[in-house]
């Protein structure tokens, strides 16, 4: 696995470059080839041990991106951060052509909101490019997803599911090493009905021995519990709450939008629990 993904005791840290005119949180802000290189920048100064590069918007109701546009806009990205750092890459794609665009530029890490089930050549794939995977739970697709999701038993439900996919993943020929698994909060789930009790039980997930990743950062969840945080900008301290109960429940990376804050949370978080969280 890529350096400070399995073998530590605290999670490592994800840092999000979205270059997305409709990305949630920070849409718009990084379309410039310049502006993306420096956020990539500043991200990794910050403490991040990894980057995940997107280039098409997941968010409830996003539209679809043509697989060209997609790679344009983060392959030339990837080769300017693998100029200048060593850093884990990751691709933020459902579509095979990007992540081997991706991988090509320097990527290490293919993550995936569909969790290879997009196209029918996703897990072959995978196993072609050897890099490492996240496979990612969404009840739905991103266009629709919000539209009245349902689960009888949130945790369950999705641990099984992502336990099938893995075996699936490894039937094709990913190398069961190379496999994190991702319970998608805010990814076909309510804001409270859904997210809260697959927080709650993700020692279920964590159990199957897979390295988790977990994504909380500014999710609308925070809102419906504070509506006093009104935009994504606003939603920090529940995000840093969501990301070290994460981490007591044994996650080994937390994708987030605030690396420097999420660092220094899980700094504090380590000193608290003792010598054999580094």
């Amino acid at each position: 696995m890529s350096p400070g993904v399995g073998q530590f005791t605290r999670p490592r840290v994800m840092g999000i470059v979205n270059v997305t005119p409709d990305s949630f949180s920070d849409g718009g802000l990084h379309l410039d080839p310049a502006a993306a290189l420096e956020k990539a920048r500043r991200l990794i100064a910050e403490g991040a041990d990894l980057l995940d590069i997107g280039g098409e918007s997941t968010r409830p109701g996003a539209e679809p991106v043509a697989a060209d546009l997609e790679t344009e806009r983060t392959a030339p990205l990837i080769t300017a951060i693998r100029a200048e750092s060593d850093i884990p890459i990751s691709i933020d794609t459902m579509k095979p052509e990007v992540a081997r665009a991706a991988v090509a530029a320097g990527a290490t890490m293919w993550n995936d909101v569909t969790a290879l089930s997009y196209a029918p050549d996703s897990l072959q794939t995978a196993a072609a490019l050897a890099c490492e995977v996240v496979l990612m739970h969404m009840q739905g697709e991103p266009r629709t997803m919000q539209h009245a999701p349902a689960y009888a038993d949130p945790a369950g439900e999705v641990t099984a599911w992502l336990a099938d996919r893995a075996q699936a993943a490894i039937a094709a020929g990913v190398a069961r090493e190379r496999l994190l698994l991702d319970p998608g909060i805010g990814f076909g789930k309510h804001l409270t009905r859904h997210n809260l009790p697959l927080l709650r039980d993700l020692r279920q997930l964590v159990g199957l021995g897979y390295p988790v990743l977990l994504g909380v950062s500014r999710k609308a969840f925070v809102s419906a519990l504070d509506p006093a945080a009104k935009s994504p900008q606003d939603r920090l301290g529940g995000s840093l709450a969501a990301a070290l109960w994460g981490a007591q429940a044994g996650v080994a990376v937390l994708r987030v939008h605030d690396v420097r804050e999420t660092v220094q949370a899980l700094k504090v978080w380590a000193a608290i629990a003792g010598p054999d969280r580094r």
